[in-house]
This record gives C-alpha cells, sequence and structure tokens, in this order.
C-alpha cells in the first residue's frame, strides 16, 4: 500500500509570520495563495502547508497518486482501497470517501492519540 506523498498541514494563527518563519528554515512557496490564508511550501522533499482560518488542529497529510512535486505518478493506491484495507483492520474512518466512485476522493482518520490524518487523492 502506498500512500504518496506526505506534508504537514499546520493550523496557523499569522500566516505571514509563519511563512517568514518557514522561508528563513530554507522553504520556498511552492503552491497555494496568500490570500486565500493558505500556501505549501517546500524544502527538498519537505512540504508543509500552512493554512490560516481552515481548522483547528494540524493534519498528517498523504496524496495518493502525486510525489512531492505534485506530478503524478504512474503507479499508486487509490484512495478506496486504501480504505478498504484500514477497515479489514477494524480501523475507525472519521469521513470516508464513497466507494463508488474513482478519482479525486478522500478519507480522515485519527491515530491512536488524537492525531487527524487526511490521506487526500487528487487524480
Amino acid at each position: 500500500m502506498t500512500l504518496g506523498a506526505f506534508s504537514a498541514s499546520l493550523s496557523v494563527q499569522d500566516i505571514n509570520a509563519s511563512k517568514v518563519f518557514y522561508e528563513n528554515l530554507g522553504f520556498k512557496v511552492f503552491a497555494g495563495d496568500i490570500e486565500s490564508n493558505y500556501l505549501i511550501m517546500k524544502n527538498g522533499n519537505a512540504l508543509i502547508g500552512l493554512f490560516q482560518g481552515m481548522f483547528e488542529n494540524n493534519i498528517l497529510t498523504f496524496n495518493p497518486g502525486w510525489d512531492e512535486s505534485a506530478n503524478k505518478v504512474d503507479s499508486f493506491t487509490d484512495v478506496r482501497d486504501i480504505q478498504k484495507h484500514l477497515k479489514n483492520k477494524e480501523i475507525k474512518i472519521e469521513s470516508e470517501a464513497d466507494e463508488s466512485t474513482v478519482g479525486p476522493a478522500s478519507l480522515v482518520l485519527k491515530d491512536p492519540d488524537g492525531n487527524v490524518i487526511l490521506i487526500d487523492q487528487h487524480v
């Protein structure tokens, strides 16, 4: 099972201050729109999403079908197959992907400590 590109999605108080902070750590803006209160920043293979006012807690994010540069990969595990695997392992899904569809979909689960994990397929 391949989960795809990984990023940490951070809930930030001041996106401008966070942007400067992460730029000082060597990150560069990769995608997003600061006027819409979100940026995706990249340093090598490391990705960090900065989101102001969009969600309460930080989220671990995986993108099946993408590499760390948001390029489509030829072979990946579809989010619905990941969901089936998790259900077979009796892992509770907080928000499910519609298994009758194909293409973009997402699911949300929490780890044993309550950390939110988003598996967000865009292809």
